[in-house]
């Protein structure tokens, strides 16, 4: 049997060891909220940790880590970033830059190193966010993970309003 290309939960795992990077992967189980996942996960919804990738006009990325019940602000971000335009790019180019389906995105394993903003409200926490494939939460300590990918932490976020989570 030919040997095929790592896998994104594989990816996720040897890239966590080669920065010494404790994780715990674990089944997601199906959920139809924020806070429907949260409570199956038993965290908080602020604990659940999105990882958006973000496209700059130069044509690179960075990604940023929202806690779940926030949503980022642009403002903050491009001050923070120091650039006048940044946003969310089509599936396909998400894909493309880190070889992670939208749903399953983190800077773990990530074909490309982006940079990492985190916002300020992960710090001291233990987090869940993307695997790297459906189906999985990857569970980390956010200042492990702030630490092992040198990341710029800063208020980029904003409240979310509850209905839409």
């Amino acid at each position: 049997m030919p040997e095929s290309a790592s896998s994104p939960s594989e990816r996720v795992a040897e890239a966590a060891r080669s920065r010494s990077l404790s994780i715990e992967v674990r089944d997601r189980p199906a959920a139809k909220s924020l806070d429907e996942a949260a409570s199956l996960l038993g965290l908080e919804p602020s604990d659940i940790v999105k990882t958006l990738v973000v496209k700059r006009s130069d044509d690179t990325y960075l990604f940023a880590l929202i806690p779940g019940d926030r949503s980022i602000s642009w403002p903050k971000l491009r001050s923070v970033v120091g650039v006048n335009k940044l946003r969310l790019p089509e599936p396909e180019l998400a894909l493309a830059a880190t070889g992670y389906e939208r749903g399953t995105i983190t800077p773990i394993g990530s074909t490309t190193d982006w940079p990492v903003f985190a916002d300020e409200r992960i710090v001291g926490k233990r987090i869940a966010m993307g695997a790297g494939a459906h189906g999985y939460s990857l569970f980390v300590e956010a200042d492990d993970l702030i630490d092992a990918y040198g990341a710029t932490v800063a208020d980029i976020s904003e409240e979310l309003a509850a209905i839409s989570r």
